[in-house]
Order: structure tokens, then sequence, then C-alpha cells
């Protein structure tokens, strides 16, 4: 398992990251536990979770996956040998704060507190702001509403920078990040840091596969040259990449029988594109999930990349994918395929 650094910091997290959203609806407080020694076990010294997990988020089981962390740093011992994520929920759920989250300071600190208390630990490596305040481009939205811009977008980025820097100088937090952000999005908060002294985004969390490359467009550029991580989330598109939902098939207790959010992969080409993959690896005798993971790995502007299984041997099997390295015959299959279909669910 190799260890890269984290944006400009001193932190080296492992190439994989353990997600933790199943846990508490979909998995158990036990199967997160075994889950957490097994990836520590082989090497994984980052977790993510975030305030609003566990999903498909509601009310009753808001905040169960980071107790059930928390339950687990308490019951091993563990705490000091793991980098530590966590996320504040931006706006719209109605039952985070009343349905008036935002990312100010009132907001920010109530949500860090909170999640302190059910992590069970004093500080967190990682604060990310989990969607921005403004409307955006994220979670397979197409389109622009141009009539939603404002010009005091700007000025809500770095009240939260603020509220930010505020929880660093208190140790509450080590670093901040963002997730589901725009190329814009992240220059100004790297542009009101650099000119503020205000903390400097480290990392960015969005969604990148073979079926949405989309983060190749222009928020790559921007993380090479800023030395922003990307902890690249759904590399496997939902589990859609492993075949098991090709011709609308739904296996009864996956994740697309039970989130409805998934309706973002159910696009036209998505099969074409899958069944493109499966043939890539079957061509050079790959496993179709680790080779899908380890495309992921090899990009150079991916700090780390977030996996997430509800069973143990899916997580062995990702886990596993650290030790591969695809050579340069995949990597043309792969683009030869992306060619063809580019990403049919951005």
């Amino acid at each position: 398992m190799k260890l890269r650094p984290l944006g400009k910091t001193t932190l080296q997290v492992s190439q994989i990251c353990l997600g933790s959203m199943t846990w508490g609806q979909q998995n158990t407080p036990d199967e997160g536990y075994e889950q957490m020694d097994y990836a520590l076990e082989h090497g994984v010294n980052f977790i993510d979770t975030a305030e609003m997990y566990s999903i498909p988020p509601k009310a009753e089981t808001q905040g169960k996956t980071e107790e059930i962390i928390g339950n687990w740093f308490k019951k091993s011992g563990k705490r000091k040998d793991v980098i530590l994520a966590t996320k504040v929920a931006g706006p719209g759920m109605g039952w985070i704060r009343d349905g008036k989250s935002r990312l100010d300071a009132a907001n920010i600190n109530m949500a860090v507190d909170a999640s302190l208390k059910r992590l069970q630990t004093d500080y967190i490596d990682l604060y990310q702001t989990h969607w921005p305040q403004r409307p955006v481009n994220s979670f397979g939205k197409l389109g622009f509403d141009q009539t939603s811009v404002s010009s005091k977008e700007a000025d809500e980025i770095g009240e939260g920078l603020a509220a930010m820097q505020a929880l660093v100088a208190s140790g509450k937090i080590r670093h901040f990040g963002v997730s589901n952000e725009t190329p814009w999005g992240l220059s100004q908060h790297l542009q009101l840091a650099n000119g503020n002294k205000l903390p400097r985004v480290v990392s960015i969390q969005n969604a990148y596969n073979l079926l949405n490359r989309t983060f190749e467009i222009g928020l790559a550029e921007i993380c090479l040259q800023e030395s922003v991580g990307l902890l690249a989330y759904s590399p496997l598109g939902a589990g859609t990449l492993s075949g098991k939902y090709l011709a609308g098939k739904i296996p009864p207790g996956t994740r697309w029988a039970i989130d409805a959010r998934v309706s973002r992969y159910k696009r036209p080409r998505l099969d074409e594109a899958v069944t493109g993959y499966l043939d890539v690896a079957k061509k050079h005798g790959l496993d179709a999930t680790q080779m899908a993971l380890a495309f992921v790995q090899q990009q150079p502007f991916v700090a780390s990349t977030i996996i997430g299984a509800t069973k143990m041997d899916q997580l062995k099997l990702n886990i596993a994918s650290a030790d591969l390295t695809l050579p340069d015959a995949v990597i043309a299959d792969i683009n030869a395929v992306h060619a063809v279909t580019a990403n049919p669910c951005p």
C-alpha cells in the first residue's frame, strides 16, 4: 500500500481510503468494525465519513456512521493510527440543523462539535465541506442555471474559510478540504486563502471513474498546479463498473435497489460503456473492478481512492487493487473505449 502526500501537508495518506457511508444502514456496527480492522491490517490509514451518513440519507440514520467509527476508536484504541476525514453538510437536508444548514460560521461550529462528539475524538485531520452552498452542477446534474449566479458567492466562501481558520487555531481540525466543487469554486478557495492568510484547500473530493472522467477537463490541471489532491469517490460508479446492473438488472440489497439517487448513472450509452470496459478486463485477464480502481489510483492528480463495500469479499478485492499497476496496453484499450463512449454518467 503506497502512501501519498495530502496536498502540501505533512500527512501521508494511503492510496486507498476506506469509505464508510453504508455503516449504520446497509452494514451493522460489527460489520463496520470488521472492515476497519481489516483495512488497517492491510495498510489503509485513511477513513472518510460525513455528518450526513449513513446512506441513503434520512433523519433517523443521520450521524450513525460517525457513531460507529467513534465506538470503534474507543474499543480499539486506534485513533492515533487513522487519518480521519469527515464533512459538514451544505444546504438541502431538511433534518440537519432544522433544514437551515449553511456553510457559515454558526453552522460549521455546530457541525464540527457534533461530529467530534459522535467520533469520540478531540480533533479531525481533514474537515471538508460536503457540497457548495451555491447551486452547482454536482451529483449528476446537467445544464447550468445562469440566474443562480450571485456576486455574494465569493464572500460566502470567504466566510466559510474564516470559520475553518478558527477551527484550525482551536485544534479541532488540522486541515481543510472541499467536495463536489467546480473549477471556479476551487480557484476561489485558493485565491482567498492566499490573499487573506486563511486555510489552504489540501484536497477535493469529487466523483471520478471510468464512466465519469470530467474531472480531467478542468479540475485536474488546477490540482496538479496547486498541489491539491483528489480524493476520488465513486471509483466504481456506485458499483456499475462491476457489470451487475447491465441490461436493467437490479439485484436485491444492492445500492441501486435502495438508493434513488443512483439515477445519475441510469443514462443512455451506459451499458455500451460498461460492456466495453468489461471486454478490456477480459482481454487482459483482469478483474473488472480492480482494473477500474487501478486506473483511478494511477492518475497523478489522485491522492487517494475512496472505496466502499457492503461485503468483506468485496472489500478484500478492492483493497488488493493497490497491488495492481495497469500496463500501457491496458490504458490504451481503456482510452479507446473512452473515446467512443466518453463520460456517459457525468
